[in-house]
């Protein structure tokens, strides 16, 4: 079974399984910007906000990156954790040249495992391959406490549900 999102209109199926709040995420293993690779136990004991989104070039998800970036600030025991498709170097030169340094980047280069364990992975349409617009928060102990799998994928995620989830931790 898949969940049904849009892209301006045009329907795309998403594979099921994005989690709810009091969920366990499941573990990851995602490529961090120095091509090393990284698991979700490098962020043990941190509150998780994750900004997933398709890809940097396009206007919407860059936003997001950005307003993740500058809300953050101040967040005691919290990691950012900014997700898509991009390859590492992309994330680089697009924080280096925004002056972004409140987040961790993370790109599914290597693997699209991620997309599908935490269902946000793209099916069909003309995005498939590509992650859905979605904001995970999860506590200290991997919890799920908000969950935001955004039904339009160029409209922004509710970032204020999400920072206030984060500051519960």
């Amino acid at each position: 079974m898949s969940v049904s999102i849009t892209r301006r209109g045009e329907a795309m199926q998403v594979v099921d399984g994005f989690p709810k709040p009091g969920d366990t995420l499941p573990a990851l293993c995602l490529t961090g910007s120095d091509l090393v690779d990284v698991r979700l136990s490098d962020f043990a004991g941190k509150t998780k906000i994750f900004n997933i989104f398709p890809s940097l070039d396009t206007k919407t998800c860059a936003l997001s990156v950005k307003q993740f970036n500058a809300r953050v600030a101040g967040l005691a025991d919290t990691v950012l954790l900014q997700v898509s498709a991009d390859l590492p170097f992309a994330h680089s030169r697009f924080c280096a040249a925004e002056g972004l340094d409140n987040g961790v980047t993370l790109s599914m280069m290597r693997d699209k495992t991620f997309a599908h364990d935490y269902g946000v992975l793209i099916e069909s349409g003309s995005m498939a391959g590509l992650t859905a617009r979605a904001v995970i928060v999860a506590d200290a102990e991997n919890r799920v406490t908000h969950a935001e799998l955004v039904p339009e994928i160029a409209q922004e995620p509710d970032y204020e549900a999400a920072i206030a989830a984060a500051s519960r931790g």
